[in-house]
């Protein structure tokens, strides 16, 4: 028996090839019928990085409108990615823009975050874009690592593509 899907959570780290992610999500929303939730979440800033904020910037009403820029700027970049995605696809495919419904751009922790909003939006699916690092292909970044071995729900972890 197959399993109805109604619910996909891409995750998107605003990588070079996470559009190559989003095209999977896209095509499978396409094929189910299936709600796209868009995810990007940026890292919480380190103590470290925190403490030196808040060392060299002492109005606090700067420091929060600076953070706020943070996000700002990846949702616009997110914002950015979406229509130079659908600007690629056919008439007949950008109907299923309509699929797509929500948007978060949030400070957190990626894993946690992408875990959280998988339940929230009672997802079927979670796509994400894996990372390469080292010499071998077979690497995941740690946050995929983390949301595949917590994750209630299937995970495509979709590879990174070699430039030429």
């Amino acid at each position: 028996m197959q399993h109805q899907m109604k619910s996909i959570l891409y995750s998107t780290d605003l990588s070079q090839n996470s559009i190559i992610a989003f095209g999977y999500a896209a095509y499978l929303a396409k094929l189910t019928g299936a709600e796209i939730h868009l995810l990007h979440v940026l890292e919480k800033l380190s103590d470290d990085a925190a403490f030196t904020l808040q060392a060299y910037l002492l109005d606090e009403k700067k420091r929060h409108e600076i953070l706020d820029m943070r996000v700002d700027k990846a949702r616009s970049l997110l914002e950015a990615k979406q229509e130079d995605f659908w600007g690629r696809q056919s008439a007949e495919d950008q109907k299923f823009r309509s699929q797509i419904k929500s948007m978060t751009v949030c400070e957190s922790y990626p894993a946690e975050e992408i875990l959280k909003s998988a339940k929230k939006h009672n997802c079927d699916l979670i796509i994400m874009g894996s990372h390469e690092r080292g010499l071998s292909h077979t690497f995941l970044g740690s946050v995929a690592k983390s949301v595949l071995r917590r994750s209630h729900v299937p995970t495509l972890v979709v590879p990174l593509v070699e430039s030429d």
